[in-house]
């Protein structure tokens, strides 16, 4: 049987409306703009997102969460035998499940290779463990790391919570009229098509089970480009997985908690905390750690079910009277999408492109609709991300009816692709949008000398020669380029004599094809040796982009030395 949360309050809503005015306070001087880095090159200057870039149901759909607080008693850091961790004293509520914990340590590995930016310490994984589903309820799991039973959220059909109608067909939910977050990390199925991974290598994006749901919650966090080491950022992210400010508080409180230290459990006997946001007494901090409880098999749950109609106004309910019709939600109202000037989407590889996706939500008589979910999906055979590395965001619609999406970071892959925008919950038609992304080019190359390029007959040249490339007056890096001895200025021809390169087995060539710039846009081409002949050669090289440039190469037998006269004889007497 499936462990299910109870219904959260309706004045839930009003700490939600306070987070989102948190989330405006911070992220109000940190809109996303595109500028340039070091070398000069097209980036993003600040990745923080502003308000219409967090997702509008977070994570979990602001489902409930366990609210219990850590122990007044700080845990006491000792040795953990085995593990060259810090470990603690204590019992279940301080320990957190061996596969559990295992689970977050991987995930915050994993993502320190993907993402070192992101700066995400697996104190972070195990705080909203233990606030989504109290460390996989004890850590019931299995030795892969999946729930013996499955962890559900409430149905998410607007009443109390936010109106996500069916997304998965049932798949992880089990419910094919309402999604419901699922698992140890509580994923709404939405989301987790985008955010799913797969944690423990059995080629499954499972969110049941505790290593795909940690690597994945690991992920979510460390989008949009945020450094949890800086506290604005960290306060962003876990707003983002649930937007209510006391799930902030609590994580924050879980977050400092393990930092000062914790120990590992056997799964199975950690302790289910007892206070949930749907509760109507607030909870407070433990005086100490608890005993570790024996989790129980979970009883039948009970399915939700939706407060009563009110009475008509005037007089107490009576039978037959008709239920009001529900008002229909924003979504519920969307007839279309229309592009909202969204301007051509063209970038070299490599650079953040300059515009960004702007997608307005109608209704059938043409009236813009807010607070409407739009989801931007890429689509195609492309390397090409959002800002953050996801292919997927999903931005909630302005007081005008628009949502943005997050800037586009070109690939290394060139040609065209398309981010395809869609409503969530209603089935419109989606509106596709056509990007490019296209080689790197130079519009500019100079040599980084003006030494003289000589050489005798049959010799090789002292000075290699280099080049540089910029665009725009920025580094071209990464700019295809080929290099000919040509036959003359008016003759691009390869020549038949004259300088030369040497390939690996040393023979004459006299075009190099294949050449980069580098990271500062710089090429250096291999030596160069002349033959037997002499006069002046011309090298041209040429780049993607047609930038060009001829340098002049002179070969010249030594001078002869010139002789001092021989000394006078002097005269005889």
């Amino acid at each position: 049987m499936s462990a299910q949360f109870g219904r959260r309050l309706r004045k839930g809503a009003v700490a939600t409306t306070v987070a989102a005015a948190a989330v405006a306070a911070l992220s109000a001087s940190q809109a996303p703009d595109v500028s340039v880095d070091d070398n000069g090159r097209s980036t993003t200057a600040d990745a923080q997102p502003t308000p219409d870039l967090t997702d509008d149901d977070g994570a979990t759909g602001g489902s409930p969460f366990y609210m219990d607080l850590p122990p007044l008693n700080s845990p006491s850091p000792v040795p953990s035998a085995g593990t060259g961790g810090t470990g603690v004293t204590g019992t279940g509520e301080a320990g957190i499940p061996a596969t559990v914990l295992d689970a977050y340590k991987k995930a915050a590995a994993a993502l320190q290779e993907s993402k070192p930016g992101c700066n995400l310490p697996w104190q972070l994984l195990a705080a909203i463990g233990k606030v989504e589903s109290g460390q996989a309820r004890g850590g019931r799991v299995t030795a892969d790391g999946t729930t013996i039973d499955p962890i559900l959220g409430p149905q998410l059909d607007g009443n109390g919570f936010a109106l996500i109608p069916d997304t998965d067909h049932g798949v992880y939910d089990g419910n094919s009229t309402y999604d419901q977050a699922v698992g140890p990390m509580q994923f709404i199925p939405s989301t987790w098509e985008w955010a799913g991974r797969d944690g423990n290598g059995d080629g499954k994006k499972d969110p049941n089970n505790v290593y795909d749901a940690a690597l994945a919650a690991g992920h979510y966090l460390c989008r949009n480009g945020w450094d949890l080491s800086a506290q604005a950022d960290m306060n962003r992210a876990i707003l983002s997985y649930n937007n209510s400010q006391d799930y902030l508080h609590t994580v924050l409180s879980w977050l400092e908690y393990y930092r000062k230290g914790t120990h590992e459990i056997p799964d199975g006997t950690g302790s289910l905390p007892g206070h949930r946001s749907d509760d109507s007494d607030p909870p407070s901090p433990s005086p100490s750690p608890t005993p570790p409880s024996t989790p129980s098999t979970p009883s039948t749950p009970s399915t939700p079910t939706a407060p009563s109609s009110p009475p008509p106004s005037g007089g107490p309910s009576t039978p037959g009277t008709p239920t009001p019709t529900p008002t229909p939600t924003p979504t519920d109202t969307v007839d279309h999408l229309e592009d909202a000037g969204t301007a051509k989407l063209t970038a070299q590889a490599g650079d953040t492109f300059s515009k960004r996706i702007s997608t307005r939500a109608e209704t059938s008589a043409g009236k813009a609709v807010g607070k409407v979910r739009i989801r931007f999906t890429i689509v195609g055979d492309t390397d090409t991300t959002f800002t953050g590395g996801e292919s997927v965001a999903t931005i909630v619609t302005d007081g005008s009816g628009v949502a943005v999406a997050p800037a586009l970071k070109a690939g290394e892959k060139t040609g065209d692709f398309t981010v395809r925008a869609t409503v969530v919950g209603r089935a419109v038609t989606g509106l596709d949008y056509k990007a490019t992304v296209t080689e790197r080019v130079a519009d500019t190359l100079a040599r980084t000398s003006d030494t003289a390029l000589t050489c005798v007959p049959g010799g090789e040249f002292a000075d290699q020669v280099e080049i540089k490339a910029t665009y725009d007056g920025a580094v071209a890096d990464g700019v295809a380029a080929t290099a000919t001895l040509i036959t003359s200025a008016d003759d691009p021809t390869e020549n038949t004599k004259g300088p030369y390169f040497k390939d690996a087995d040393g023979k004459t060539v006299r075009t190099l094809k294949g050449l980069e710039t580098d990271a500062n846009g710089l090429l250096k081409l291999p030596e160069l040796y002349a033959d037997d002949t002499t006069g002046t050669f011309l090298l041209r090289i040429n780049t993607a982009g047609g930038a060009s440039l001829t340098v002049e190469l002179t070969v010249a037998a030594a001078a002869e030395p010139t002789q001092s006269p021989s000394p006078s004889a002097s005269p005889s007497a």
